[in-house]
């Protein structure tokens, strides 16, 4: 089961589309919310608990089926910051790319997003929020 929504997905969106229109530096909070939104969609669409996607300090998610891993680091985990999460996020960095620049550390055999992502394309920005 997926975790319950903090974030509204009509206010996330809002958010994840000021992230893409912006053109300097957007405020912490916009951020903030434009994360924790697409780690929810992420949890939602792929429920399960064996793989945990970090992006410090906004938040974290489980997702994907399979073994479930209780006490300590999950064996598979995935973290990026707030930015290459995003771009991945909406489609505007890939996987493969972002995994042989170092912009995103993962392990475990589940670990690999690839298929995935993007979980929002902002191309056809009508399904958002």
């Amino acid at each position: 089961m997926p975790p319950r929504r903090r974030i509204p997905p009509a206010r996330g969106g809002d958010a994840l589309l000021a992230w893409a229109d912006a053109e300097c530096p957007v405020a912490a909070d916009l951020v903030a919310t434009a994360v924790r939104f697409t780690l929810e969609e992420i949890a939602e669409r792929h429920p399960g608990r064996s793989v945990e996607i970090r992006v410090p300090p906004y938040g974290a998610v489980q997702c994907l089926p399979g073994p479930v891993h209780r006490r300590g680091t999950p064996p598979n985990t995935v973290e990026a910051d707030a930015h290459t999460w995003l771009e991945l996020a909406t489609g505007r960095l890939d996987w493969p790319d972002a995994v042989e620049r170092g912009a995103v550390r993962w392990s475990g055999i589940r670990a690999d997003l690839g298929s995935l992502l993007p979980i929002i394309d902002l191309r056809s920005r009508d399904g958002i929020g």
